[in-house]
């Protein structure tokens, strides 16, 4: 039998009362407003640091100090606005990843979520030989066991230390993925599948350190009673990102929250993105554009992703997203997560959050196993 309530969520010395990460959407679509609402709701709220800075004024002539600026201001209007946990996600890919990692712990957030990249090794500014001492908790985002046993092993011979957890990510979140395109539809890579093998894989890395490392489920989770049934298959928690656009409080445009709310099923495509992966996003008239051939002429005053082909992209990503971001989705386009199209009012984080928790207990279990009423939300 079940809990009536969702379970917390424990991070090293963190608790969550409620096991729910809010995903890090960058381009500033989750910064302090969404973050701050989150954590008040007794969640995890997360700032994004890609493209964090495109918004300063001198982000053209001095993009790594622009970006400092303006998530060191993040974090600490988030901070200012609540006293619940806060995080910054950060994409392994970027060019600037180890100062952004300096000022996030600088700054005392509580988690570091790296993802977009294996994040094997951390910046050498940090107090390497005693990594369990910071404040700050460091969560890797993997899209397979694999992945998760490659970072934990080379912790475990690089610091005598391992992450405080991970999250398991499968194929049905938005933006960037971590698969190739035939694996996206494979039942083999579901997050059904990803989740028990991860745990089992993190299991043997739980006894050495003698921590709990809890596994978070991500991608494509909408409802409480996906929150439940991951939780019934070992997660300690969940991280959703899409579900989040059409609050109140998200960073987002009102223009960019109505494009999710009118997207159909059939608007949530898979493209290439210039980085090299594949991504899930809302059909518009600029990839329509892109998909047709059409390029999009740019200057690249810095290369601000590792693996970006800039030279030859046919457009550039990040002020594609900025654009989007400002609701200018004629010369743009927005990362949506598999159930975007389910997307049909804009509500407050605590109505979300709320809704969640009342949907995960109506999952709960009677004695005899049957579903209670109401289970199928």
């Amino acid at each position: 039998m079940c809990l009536e309530k969702m379970p917390p969520l424990r991070i090293g010395n963190l608790q969550v009362e409620v096991p729910i990460i809010q995903g890090g959407m960058g381009v500033g679509i989750s910064l302090s407003s969404l973050a701050s609402a989150v954590a008040i709701a007794g969640a995890i709220g997360v700032i994004a640091t890609a493209g964090i800075g495109q918004f300063e004024p001198d982000w053209y002539t001095n993009y790594n100090e622009a970006n400092i600026r303006a998530l060191r201001r993040e974090i600490r209007n988030a901070r200012a606005n609540s006293n619940g946990i806060i995080g910054v996600n950060i994409m392994v890919a970027l060019s600037d990843f180890d100062d952004l990692i300096q000022c996030s712990v600088d700054e005392g957030v509580d988690i570091l979520f790296l993802g977009a990249g294996l994040p094997i090794k951390l910046p050498s500014t940090l107090p390497l030989d005693t990594l369990g001492e910071l404040h700050t908790k460091v969560v890797p985002i993997v899209s397979s066991a694999r992945a998760a046993d490659i970072i934990f092993k080379a912790w475990a011979k690089r610091y005598s230390h391992v992450p405080d957890a991970v999250v398991v990510e499968g194929p049905l979140a938005g933006g960037h993925l971590g698969f190739k395109k035939d694996q996206l539809d494979d039942p083999e890579y579901a997050l059904e599948k990803l989740l028990p093998d991860t745990v089992s894989a993190i299991e043997p890395y739980a006894r050495q350190f003698n921590k709990n490392i809890p596994v978070i489920a991500a991608g494509g989770i909408y409802t409480g009673a996906d929150i439940h049934k991951f939780i019934q298959l070992g997660a300690q928690g969940v991280q959703m990102a899409t579900r989040f656009v059409t609050t109140h409080e998200c960073d987002a445009s009102a223009k960019l929250k109505q494009k999710f709310l009118e997207c159909t099923k059939e608007d949530i495509v898979i493209i290439d993105s210039p980085v090299g992966l594949p991504g899930r996003a809302i059909r518009c008239e600029f990839l329509e554009s892109v998909a047709a051939g059409v390029k999009k002429p740019f200057k690249c005053p810095w290369k601000c992703l590792k693996s970006c082909d800039f030279k030859n992209a046919p457009y550039c990503i990040g002020a594609a997203l900025t654009n989007a971001k400002k609701g200018d989705l004629e010369n743009g386009f927005a990362f949506a997560g598999a159930n975007a199209y389910r997307l049909n009012k804009i509500i407050s984080v605590k109505e979300l959050v709320d809704t969640l928790t009342e949907e995960y207990s109506r999952c709960c279990t009677a004695t005899d196993g049957t579903p209670k009423a109401g289970a199928n939300v």
